[in-house]
């Protein structure tokens, strides 16, 4: 029985060998010489056994889970994806292995960077060019870090500590790696927004040099341009306008893609889109809906020259004052400072006037403990605040028309589906129809004409009813089919993007940074711009799962959104 449990267990290793060894046995007359002998024989087989059914069990493993993830020497399991062995005794130990987050995280990096170098290039044509070098420019255009930082000594050995590599100069990259992130990005929105349906958004500012600069947002495709005007008018916008959309169909226009066109109501601006909607039949020309609502504003402080002139004169008071900014802490910790209306910027003057009229007795209170004789505008508010009308005409436009500073931060919301900005829209008119007295009425009759001189909102608001299945299709022009009016679920109304593409062209245009020349301002904004982050729409139902994303581009060039690109995901950086 002894010898057939020996034999059982090692059945499966050297079965021949020991079957040699038994037959010895078998004639033996020294039973116990020979047994102990047969145990050392054993064990010596047994040992070796072991071995060979570890090498092979490893092997196993690595032929099961892929020779990119395990090696092995014959002792060892190694994983490649984590660098550190990994026990095999049993199989279980190696699945749960590869369970865990580090090895999933490592093996979705090794996956990212094979299909980035198997990826092919947008560039063909860039022989013997360095991909460190031009991922390095790519993140320093997309995050705005001007490229003579790498001329910094201390940056500069960084980057050789921790990439082994040597930093290139600024002109380097300026001359022969700016251009290429450039036409990369060209080449890949040409391909994205190609048979894709959009709307155009234009608006025109001075820049910091002095320069007639007009803005051109596309949406849906995350597109953009600017381009440099010798003045403005309504020829220069429309051509603005073909420049732009043949930089983004060089191949010719596909004019009936335009379906939507925002601009702000300068006359300049209307008599352009009255002129290019002959080329573009399809196009609906829709006058900012925001600057609509803020004319409207700006008509109440017209009506209310005493409030008008209180918010001036505070704001003026603790204006470069620290000594009254303590005292009005002091007196007041719980409120927020008197805020500065900005004229131009939507809103801002309504609500500062809710403001003063929430704090009145308390801003009074302060006001009157300063020293009138320190300052005229300490002087003329301490008058105003005399004056018993002022408090009256503070509570008026807080109870008839604080709605419609709510109303303009709505509309500048990006995302908001059509058929909610209509009812934004609808409901501030109802509101303000229900302010009493002839200043009401005069409020009133100003949106009212506003709205009506609008002849695009009447087309959108007919869109918006049949998108809400209460409207008919015969109200819309003939020009627009069906599957056109389903993309317009989530078309804006206003053109607060194009406001906001000014602020990132002068954030760039920096005073230690004049010297940009307009080609290399372009491409560095191209790349810039692209990286930018903002809130995309919701996905249009039904419709190829259209997205809107709106990004502010700039001349000669489009931007694009994490929708399309992604660019740090896959450029090259340095690890800490």
């Amino acid at each position: 029985m002894y010898f057939q449990f020996l034999v059982i267990n090692t059945k499966n290793f050297m079965i021949f060998q020991l079957q040699n060894y038994l037959q010895i046995f078998a004639f033996s007359t020294d039973f116990d010489w020979d047994f102990d002998a047969l145990c050392i024989v054993f064990q010596s087989l047994l040992c070796n056994a072991l071995k060979c059914s570890t090498a092979s069990r490893l092997r196993a493993f690595v032929q099961e889970f892929g020779h990119n993830i395990f090696s092995t020497d014959g002792t060892v399991l190694f994983c490649k994806i984590c660098n550190v062995k990994v026990t095999a005794e049993k199989r279980f130990a190696v699945q749960q292995h590869l369970s865990r987050d580090k090895h999933i995280n490592g093996l979705e990096r090794s996956k990212l960077q094979n299909e980035k170098n198997n990826t092919q290039s947008f560039i063909t044509d860039v022989p013997n060019k360095s991909e460190y070098f031009l991922d390095l420019t790519r993140t320093f255009l997309s995050c705005n870090i001007p490229l003579n930082k790498l001329e910094n000594p201390a940056f500069s050995k960084f980057l050789e500590k921790y990439t082994n590599k040597q930093t290139p100069d600024r002109s380097t990259l300026r001359k022969n790696y700016v251009s290429i992130c450039y036409d990369e990005t060209i080449q890949m929105i040409r391909s994205y927004v190609e048979n894709k349906k959009l709307w155009v958004s234009i608006d025109e500012t001075t820049d910091a040099n002095g320069r007639y600069v007009a803005n051109v947002i596309i949406d849906t495709l995350e597109v953009g341009n600017i381009e440099v005007l010798e003045k403005t008018n309504h020829s220069t916008i429309a051509k603005v306008l073909d420049k732009s959309l043949s930089i983004l169909w060089p191949q010719g226009i596909i004019h009936d893609n335009v379906l939507l066109f925002l601009s702000d109501a300068a006359p300049y601006m209307v008599k352009a889109a009255t002129s290019i909607q002959t080329y573009y039949s399809k196009m609906i020309h829709v006058t900012c809906l925001a600057h609509a609502l803020h004319r409207v504003a700006e008509e109440i402080r017209i009506h209310f020259p005493n409030v008008d002139e209180l918010i001036n004169n505070v704001k003026k008071v603790f204006l470069k004052a620290p000594s009254r900014i303590q005292i009005f802490k002091t007196m007041a910790p719980d409120i927020p400072l008197p805020p500065r209306p900005v004229l131009t910027r939507w809103g801002t003057w309504l609500n500062a006037s809710m403001y003063y009229c929430d704090h009145f007795e308390l801003i009074k209170e302060i006001i009157n403990q300063l020293d009138g004789e320190d300052a005229v505008a300490v002087s003329k508010a301490q008058n105003l605040f005399s004056n018993v009308i002022l408090k009256h005409n503070l509570i008026y436009i807080k109870a008839n028309f604080s709605t419609l500073a709510t109303s303009i931060t709505q509309l500048e919301t990006s995302g908001v589906p059509l058929i909610d900005s209509i009812n934004i829209i609808q409901k501030i008119k109802a509101e303000i129809q229900k302010a009493p007295n002839q200043i009401g009425k005069i409020i009133y009759q100003k949106l009212s004409t506003t709205l009506n001189k609008n002849k695009g909102f009447k087309i959108i608001s007919d869109i918006s009813d049949i998108l809400n299945g209460q409207g008919t299709i015969n109200e819309i022009p003939d020009d627009l089919i069906a599957n056109d009016l389903a993309f317009f679920k989530y078309s804006p109304i206003t053109s607060v993007d194009v406001e906001r593409s000014f602020s990132i062209y002068k954030n760039l245009l920096a005073d230690n940074r004049r010297s940009f020349l307009f080609e290399n301002l372009k491409q560095a904004l191209v790349v810039q711009c692209n990286i930018f982050e903002l809130q995309p729409y919701k996905k249009f139902d039904s419709v190829e799962n259209w997205v809107c994303v709106k990004v502010p581009v700039f001349r000669h060039f489009f931007c694009f959104s994490r929708f399309f690109l992604k660019l740090l995901e896959n450029v090259y950086f340095f690890p800490l």
